[in-house]
């Protein structure tokens, strides 16, 4: 039937068909399914409370109630008074087979269960005494259903006790009455048990989604504590950095025409502080958004490519610092995290030579290979009068953490001339590549 032609049904249709559906999963779907019991948990109220050893033993009680229920079932099947042999066939089937089917709940609960209901008839027919339950085969159905209902859901327990009705309403049905019938007594005994075992469950499952919501919501406070801190820090460091790169930008500007007729170097040289510090605090305000936002998005304009680094060693050139760049291999398009990363490199490599090597020269080797993209960017020794600036060492990690991202290989460290040099490879697997190309054919 398809989920059209129920949803036209009415609802009380619907109500049994969703009760039939669920007795299919619940009590025939994976019927054989190996389902091992596993031990309590040590962080329960009672087991926590006690001593090391004995709650290391503890946890297996469930299991041993079971199996001293089933040996007093056993046991009480094998000695009862009855008009056959206590050791024949009959004591077989009568009392080792209803122990052995409450074992088996410890391993395969919903077979244990539908086996239990098959021995039903066979006991009352083989053995002597109450029908259709003897008292060490209701002890053992009992025990069945208890087990069953604690490893399932909360309405298996419904049906489960629905089915073992079936017996008995059948007995009276079909056959005299029979004043020693235990069919009303089940009936009872087992709707209580299973009750007990239904509200047990149901408290626990309550428990349960009241510790899921309670981390979700230390969860989501921790979050939001976080995010207020993090917004607090780009604020203060927005207000205390583009303040002074304004500063920066604004001085630059206005220097030239508080000389008079300065020379071209001059106010070139202006005009690029100006830039660079335009260009920072554009980067600056990008850098920021990533650290306000919770879901942040990446900016619509096109990030650097390899493409752009001439532009970039050409602005490196106007601080006075000498590079060379060299290109070898067949030059591609690379995805756009190894472009990215590749420039990003490539610029702190070159912010360090001025920082830390003033004076000095730089080279830039870009090398396209087969399987990915190698780069070597490597500065003499600090020449002139200015000292050198000092570093807290985030640019290498910085640079490392972009290599170790996209799984690729990284050293730095200094020249035997008293340089530095850092060399990197990217690694990009053909596919990529040709996925990059056919993406922008």
């Amino acid at each position: 039937m398809s989920v059209t032609e129920t949803k036209t049904r009415s609802p009380e249709f619907r109500l049994a068909a969703g009760a039939i559906d669920g007795l299919r999963q619940d009590l025939f779907h994976h019927v054989l399914d190996y389902r091992p019991m596993g031990p309590l948990g040590t962080d329960g109220p009672v087991i926590r409370r006690l001593p090391k050893p004995i709650r290391t033993r503890a946890v297996w009680f469930p299991h041993a109630v079971v199996a001293a229920v089933a040996l007093i079932a056993l046991l009480g099947g094998v000695f009862s008074a009855n008009t056959y042999s206590p050791f024949g066939l009959a004591t077989l089937i009568t009392a080792f087979l209803p122990a052995a089917v409450l074992l088996m709940t410890l391993l395969r609960p919903v077979l244990a269960f539908w086996a239990s209901i098959a021995l039903v008839p066979v006991t009352a027919v083989v053995g002597s005494g109450d029908w259709p339950w003897s008292p060490h085969t209701f002890v053992c159905h009992l025990g069945v259903l208890i087990v069953v209902a604690a490893r399932t859901r909360p309405r298996t327990a419904a049906w489960m006790w629905a089915i073992t009705l079936l017996p008995g309403f059948l007995s009276a049905a079909l056959g005299p009455y029979n004043p020693s019938s235990t069919a009303g007594g089940m009936a009872f005994t087992s709707a209580l048990a299973l009750l007990v075992v239904t509200v047990v469950q149901t408290r626990r499952e309550a428990q349960r989604e009241v510790t899921v919501q309670r981390t979700v919501t230390a969860v989501e406070r921790d979050r939001r504590t976080l995010l207020e801190e993090r917004t607090t820090i780009a604020r203060e460091l927005h207000d205390v950095v583009a303040h002074h790169m304004s500063v920066v930008a604004i001085q630059a500007e206005a220097a030239p025409y508080r000389v008079e007729n300065p020379p071209p170097e001059l106010e070139q040289a202006f005009v690029t502080i100006r830039e660079n510090a335009v260009a920072a605090l554009t980067e600056l305000r990008r850098v920021l958004g990533v650290v306000r936002a919770e879901d942040y998005e990446a900016p619509d304009a096109p990030q650097p490519t390899l493409a752009e680094i001439g532009r970039l060693l050409d602005n490196v050139r106007e601080t006075g610092l000498e590079t060379e760049k060299t290109v070898t291999g067949a030059v591609r398009e690379l995805p756009q995290g190894v472009e990215l990363s590749a420039y990003r490199i490539v610029q702190e490599a070159l912010s360090n030579t001025l920082r830390h090597a003033p004076g000095a020269t730089a080279k830039v080797e870009i090398g396209y290979v087969l399987g990915g993209l190698g780069l070597r960017v490597v500065n003499g020794p600090p020449r002139g009068l200015v000292k050198p600036s000092p570093g807290a060492g985030h640019g290498i990690t910085g640079m490392r953490e972009r290599v170790a991202m996209l799984n690729g290989e990284m050293t730095a460290g200094a020249t035997e001339d008293g340089g530095y040099e850092v060399a990197v490879f990217l690694p990009v697997p053909a596919a990529e590549t040709a996925a990059t190309k056919g993406g922008t054919a």
